[in-house]
């Protein structure tokens, strides 16, 4: 998937990839895609349920060994 920008969590610990989204995600335009790469496994389950109470869209993940990337498009500011 293509993203707009990188958001390089690796080796971060709930709940700082999600903090770390949440300031990203507010220096983006609408409709741009964040690419946050981290290897905490709880962010399987913390970025859907952030996506849902912050208004943004939950685009998917793809995992590659113990890395995760997943995919958040600015929907809302």
């Amino acid at each position: 998937m293509r993203a707009d920008r990188k958001l390089d969590c690796f080796a971060l610990l709930c709940p700082m990839p999600i903090i770390q989204t949440a300031k990203t995600i507010k220096q983006m335009k609408k409709g741009e895609v964040l690419e946050v790469t981290a290897t905490d496994p709880g962010i399987k389950e913390d970025m859907p349920a952030w996506c849902r109470t912050s208004g943004q869209e939950y685009l998917g993940l793809e995992e590659e060994g113990e890395i995760i990337r997943v995919y958040v498009r600015k929907v809302k500011d």
